[in-house]
Formats: structure tokens, sequence, C-alpha cells
């Protein structure tokens, strides 16, 4: 089975389901083990990659990450392309409930072109490394004016064997009502589908809008290491 075999194979009605209620969708996994220590392996070459955050600098957390320069490793740039086709659809839907006028295009390739209009050129697909005591507090990726409403972050460490803490976290702030926390840890080679800014919210009245933000809690042994897809590029 080819990776977008495996991509197509995930129960994208099921990860929709999740996502509108509480901002979260589970892939199951979609790299194999030996795929993940290979891109782990990759952290370690500074060739493929255009720019490392200290987070502990900026006071984002502690732990580091770094972004992938053009061309993408070909593994990260299969799944942002394929995922892009499948997320596009929900991206639209969501817009719709929004009451958004944006509608997001089919492809990875026209999405590239509208980020490039609005000076948005560089690859936001990164790798992220997190050892004891290490976080990332709660954000949200936003890079310009165009950001694709809909995010990926796959686990390439083993939960059960190679780390401990270190679970997705993510906080959904509801109009007049008290925040609510999603908490997940993924197996390796999984993945996690989350709202980059914003998700519908149906209530009694109908659908309303919430704000998401998203961070990693403490890593309390070993190292964790995470694949980002963001679809959108940056200034």
């Amino acid at each position: 089975m080819t990776l977008e075999d495996t991509i197509d194979a995930i129960d994208w009605s099921a990860v929709r389901s999740q996502l509108l209620e509480t901002g979260v969708g589970e892939t199951g996994r979609i790299l194999s083990v030996r795929d993940c220590r290979a891109l782990r392996a990759a952290y370690g070459r500074s060739d493929l990659f255009r720019k490392k955050i200290v987070m502990a600098r900026h006071g984002f957390g502690a732990g580091e990450y770094q972004y992938f320069k053009n061309p993408l490793p070909p593994i990260v740039e299969v799944i942002r392309r394929r995922c892009h086709e499948r997320l596009a659809p929900l991206a639209n839907e969501m817009a719709e409930l929004l009451n958004t006028p944006r509608r997001w295009p089919e492809t990875l390739e026209e999405l590239s072109a509208l980020c490039a209009e609005a000076g948005q050129a560089s690859p936001t697909p990164l790798l992220l490394r997190y050892g004891p005591g290490d976080y990332n507090c709660l954000h949200q990726d936003i890079y310009g004016e165009i950001a694709f409403p809909l995010q990926l972050a796959i686990q390439l460490s083993d939960p059960m064997t190679e780390f401990e803490g270190g679970a997705f976290v993510a906080v959904e702030n509801r109009p007049r009502m008290q925040s609510r926390a999603t908490a997940v840890s993924p197996a390796i080679g999984a993945g996690v589908v989350f709202a980059t800014r914003e998700k519908p919210r149906r209530g009694a009245k109908g659908w309303s809008r919430s704000t998401l933000r998203h961070g990693v809690s403490t890593v309390t042994r070993g190292e964790r290491y995470t694949l980002g897809v963001i679809f959108h590029d940056a200034a």
C-alpha cells in the first residue's frame, strides 16, 4: 500500500465528526515506524531546513523546532499534498457553517498560489523536538493573511516506550462558556488533525464560532519528535 493509499483509507468521516465536536480529529497510523525513525534522523541534517527556533528564546515554551526548506522531503510533500486534498472539502464546509466568505481551493498548488499572492512564499512543514521538561505553550500557527483552517501533526516517537508526558493539547474558547480542553497521545506514526484558528460549534440556536489554540504538555521522560504539517505558507 502506498502512502497515498494509506491517507485515502483514513476514516475521514470520523475525523470530521471529531473536529466539529472538539476541534481535534485522530487519523490513526499514517507512517510506519521505519518512516518515523527516518524523519527523526533527518532532524540533524541542517541542509534540509530553512530556520531553527529555540522556543525558550521567544517565550514559546521549551524545546525546539525546524522549518523544512523547499523542496520538501518526498514523504512530507506527499503527506501535505494528499491530506490537503482530503481536508479541503471539510475546510469549505467549516467556512459555510461559520458564514465565512472565503472558499479554499481543491489542490495544494492553488493554495500555494494564493499564499504567494499574499506575500507568503516560505514553506511551513516542520519537525519538533522535545526533551525532559520541554513543552509548547498554547498558540496558533498564523503566518499571514492566508491561513488554511486545518493542520496536521504526526507523532514520530513511541509514547509507550520512548517518552512520557507530552500530550497534544487543544483548548477551545467558547463564547459565554468556560473553555474546553482536549488532550490526546497518538501512537507512533499516527496523526492528529486540528483547527488552526477557529471552529464551528453547534448550539441550541444553530452554529456559532469558537477559537482554538494548541500546544504540548510537559515531557517528563525521553524525547518526543513530531512532524507538523501546515498547509499555508509563511511570509
